[in-house]
């Protein structure tokens, strides 16, 4: 929250979508924030996979998404015990799918342009640096996406 007033007045008049921990997006809520958006941010826990209906995301068409942000694989013992609870009923083969790289590819093959994503797991305070150096870079500073990566490589 403190990012987005931070950058309140550098495009984030426009940003819409669900934010705090009050409840989940329903699955039709993400579909239409994916297919009307220009740039998705997730900003959660576990993987992003996990929230959405493979079968659903696989039939999707993206092209207006230019840039989709995943700052996600983060655990928390909720989060783990959620995700445990789910990956039961799925199969190994599913389960992988909803790794990085594969989550990387299934969105491109939806249309989306640009991807970054996290490859490891990792914590909250982490995401929020890679958050502030992303929206500073790429909002303020006017970087394109490839050198705000490299300078989150740094």
């Amino acid at each position: 929250k403190e990012i987005l007033e931070k950058y309140h007045d550098l495009f984030t008049l426009q940003w819409e979508g669900v934010t705090g921990n009050i409840r989940v997006p329903s699955q039709a809520e993400w579909e239409q924030l994916l297919t009307n958006c220009s740039a998705f941010l997730f900003y959660g826990m576990e993987r992003f996979m996990s929230h959405m209906l493979l079968n659903r995301l696989v039939a999707m068409n993206i092209p207006k998404c230019r840039l989709m942000i995943l700052l996600d694989l983060v655990r928390s013992k909720q989060s783990y015990q959620r995700i445990t609870n789910s990956d039961i009923h799925k199969s190994c083969l599913h389960i992988a799918i909803e790794g990085p790289t594969e989550t990387a590819m299934l969105l491109s093959l939806t249309g989306v342009r640009s991807i970054i994503a996290n490859q490891w797991y990792t914590t909250l305070q982490e995401n929020a640096e890679r958050l502030e150096i992303l929206s500073e870079n790429l909002l303020s500073i006017g970087r394109t996406t490839g050198q705000t990566v490299h300078i989150l490589r740094m």
